[in-house]
């Protein structure tokens, strides 16, 4: 009985056979592509360092023993072991650049890329952009894509991991960012003093009900970067707390909470949040000036 390494040939035998393994198991979707095509063309294509687009041109061509077997493995990992496809490459993008991910870091899919896209606007306004903080940074995709954004700003990329730290520090020499951003360990606001222009926020918002109830693949990513106490909320309360201290006069705050935005807003009733919108999807991202909220901590 032969074996699939032996049966598959071409680029095109393994995006259909990627698929019929996909759709007949149990996986989510949802690190990066939402359905059984996307997730096969991006692990066959990644795994030869193929583009995704762009590319009827390799279909037909023939792999080696040696490509043959990786994709073959990588396939079989995806079903059995239900790893998501981001890590399986080693890579993820996010505002259309690539990042390095591995299990020490959550997944890029923050819907923050649409508003930094946009940079900011309208909600940053005419304020001139010098120092940005991405807060829990994770792999550091926000605040790099933020820093090839505003091209002149510098960037500090905080998170309490060590672990994810050394993965942030990889995409900076990975994006030639050395010179304009840096990594910071830091506990939430416990080891930054410098006031920033925006502070950009994906920090762990997942209360424990959902984090008992979600699929397979989230259990490969670290608890650290999801969990987030009974109600999702202990790091987004501790956010609104300190943020004023650490923004300039004009500065902007941006905090991503997903479904936990219902209770956080109903928390603050007098503070005057803005929920942003998304036309590529997303939700639980709030805006918020420094003035209003200094103005609320004054008057609390």
């Amino acid at each position: 009985m032969t074996s699939p390494v032996d049966d598959l040939a071409t680029v095109r035998d393994f995006l259909r056979y990627a698929c019929s393994r996909f759709a007949k198991s149990p996986l989510y979707f949802g690190h990066g592509t939402d359905n059984v095509w996307d997730e096969a063309v991006q692990l066959v294509m990644r795994s030869l360092n193929l583009p995704l687009e762009n590319n009827n041109l390799f279909l037909d061509a023939r792999l080696v023993h040696e490509e043959r077997e990786l994709i073959l493995e990588r396939i079989e990992r995806r079903v059995e072991e239900q790893v998501p496809l981001a890590y399986l490459l080693g890579e993820a993008w996010f505002m259309g650049l690539p990042f390095n991910v591995d299990p020490r870091v959550l997944v890029p899919r923050s819907p923050l890329a649409e508003l930094l896209e946009n940079g900011l606007q309208p909600w940053l306004g005419d304020v001139y952009v010098e120092r940005i903080l991405d807060l829990c940074t994770g792999s550091g995709c926000i605040g790099i894509a933020a820093a090839t954004v505003f091209d002149s700003a510098e960037v500090d990329l905080a998170d309490i991991s060590t672990d994810a730290l050394a993965v942030a520090d990889s995409n900076i020499a990975l994006h030639q960012l050395g010179e304009r951003v840096r990594t910071v360990q830091s506990d939430v606001f416990s080891n930054l003093n410098e006031r920033y222009d925006v502070i950009l926020s994906n920090p762990p918002y997942v209360n424990a009900r959902d984090l008992a109830d979600m699929p397979v693949e989230f259990g490969h990513e670290p608890v650290l970067g999801l969990a987030a106490g009974e109600d999702g909320l202990e790091i987004a309360h501790r956010i609104l707390a300190g943020a004023a201290d650490r923004l300039t006069d004009n500065g902007l705050l941006i905090v991503e909470v997903g479904n936990s935005w219902p209770e956080l807003d109903a928390a603050y009733p007098q503070l005057p949040l803005t929920w942003l919108e998304f036309e590529n999807g997303g939700d639980g991202v709030l805006a918020i000036v420094a003035k209003d909220l200094r103005k609320y901590l004054l008057n609390s």
